[in-house]
């Protein structure tokens, strides 16, 4: 059964969980790809004051010298071992060294580009999306997490206070500039339903289809997770953005996104590009429709090679 079945369970266990405990505010403890959206869509329906801690990205995959990514490289690796490339051995001996910490896949994959989107949607602290899992700083992170939700409970700032129009719309561009998972667009979707705002497909075309790709991560890039947080983080990345970032949306920390991000500076410009000088252009992700598929499809072409974004071929036709 798909992925996605899981999600929705875990988002009503969450749900009635909420419901069935006597909680005045919530810190979500997420992890690996559909566990932070799956625990924000219940609690998006519960809507009490709420804010997420993800895991964190695992360190930098380490093999022969160089960085390897999790969740990436283990696919061309596996391939390598098929073709008679390298030996089992060394198949193994860089698995070991892949996932070398505890965390979430070290490339831009669905944890950490929800992890990211997260960040951008004003309901996590800052270095939420980038903190390495085994870095003391995101355990300080947990710590003041816990602080500042007993003031969101005083305050009385329920999670419908900040997943407004203006958030998702920042969520959108900064997924775009970052090169997130595609699986990311799904989540996002679901949660607008759950909080009431209005977004469709064709939103993430209208609103980042011309968005550059600013995150030189992989895969869409050649860096890894880790250096996206030693390069600055995503504020380094919102800031960079510009006129892109509604600066006026609130977050959970008590300032608006754009006095987070003010002063971010970037550190590594190899890592986090600017605007006018971008990793890739027109890096958001693109909707498409045809025959094909009605009601629309979408691709990541900041991670497709060029001879995927035009095909000709036989069409081989199943049953109509």
């Amino acid at each position: 059964p798909t992925a996605m079945l899981f999600r929705n369970l875990l988002a009503m266990e969450v749900e009635e969980s909420i419901r069935g405990n006597p909680i005045d505010g919530v810190v979500l403890l997420g992890g690996c790809d559909k566990t932070t959206p799956g625990q924000l869509m219940g609690a998006a329906s519960v809507d009490l004051p709420t804010i997420i801690v993800s895991s964190g990205p695992m360190l930098n995959g380490k093999f022969k010298g160089k960085n390897i990514g999790s969740g990436t490289d283990v696919w061309k690796l596996s391939e390598q071992v098929r073709a008679g490339e390298i030996s089992e051995q060394e198949f193994f001996a860089a698995e070991a060294g892949m996932s070398r910490s505890r965390g979430v896949c070290n490339t831009m994959g669905s944890a950490s580009s929800f992890s990211s989107v997260v960040e951008a949607l004003g309901i996590s602290l800052k270095y939420n999306g980038t903190l390495p899992a085994v870095d003391a700083r995101r355990q300080a992170l947990a710590h003041v997490t816990g602080r500042r939700i007993v003031d969101l409970v005083k305050e009385d700032k329920p999670l419908s206070s900040f997943l407004t129009r203006d958030a998702f719309e920042n969520a959108i561009s900064v997924h775009a500039a970052i090169g997130g998972s595609t699986n990311s667009v799904i989540h996002l979707l679901a949660l607008a339903g759950r909080v009431g705002v209005d977004l469709t497909l064709d939103d993430f075309d209208k609103i980042a289809g011309d968005m550059p790709l600013l995150a030189n991560i992989a895969p869409s890039g050649e860096y890894l997770m880790e250096d996206l947080h030693y390069a600055g983080g995503m504020p380094a990345l919102m800031n960079q953005m510009g006129d892109r970032i509604k600066k006026h949306a609130p977050t959970v920390s008590g300032l608006t996104i754009g006095e987070q991000i003010e002063g971010a500076e970037v550190y590594i410009p190899e890592v986090i590009a600017s605007m006018d000088k971008p990793v890739k252009h027109n890096a958001g992700i693109w909707v498409l429709k045809g025959n094909l598929a009605p009601n629309g499809a979408i691709i990541k072409p900041s991670a497709a090679s060029d001879d995927l974004l035009v095909k000709k071929g036989k069409a081989v036709v199943f049953e109509d």
